[in-house]
């Protein structure tokens, strides 16, 4: 990780030698694991654990499955940083750094 302008990390769901990762959920296993790791912590309010936490987040990008890691993660809990860097290191999937832009509405140029 070079970029200290990069506000995200994107773990992709697809191994360095281009197969797709299996289980087809594991983006959401891994965000559901990491789901207690929050601003304020995981006791910040009830219920906190049923959602994914704005620091670990699946998705989906161009057909892909990719978890969208925050880098205030990094910062605030480094064990959970170090977790989800390992996981994707053992696993060997691509992992890119980068910045999500918001979205234009309608109408905007």
């Amino acid at each position: 990780m070079d970029n200290p302008t990069a506000k995200q990390v994107f773990i992709q769901g697809v191994t360095l030698s281009g197969r797709t990762f299996r289980p087809s959920d594991w983006a959401e296993r891994l965000a559901g694991v990491m789901s207690q790791f929050r601003p304020g912590g995981a006791g910040n309010r009830p219920g906190a654990h049923l959602a994914y936490s704005p620091w670990c987040v699946p998705t989906v990008m161009n057909g892909v499955k990719v978890v969208i890691v925050h880098t205030d993660l990094r910062d605030a809990e480094p064990m959970a940083w170090d977790f989800v860097m390992n996981f994707a290191k053992d696993n060997e999937l691509q992992v890119s750094e980068g910045c999500l832009l918001p979205e234009r509405s309608a109408g905007s140029s």
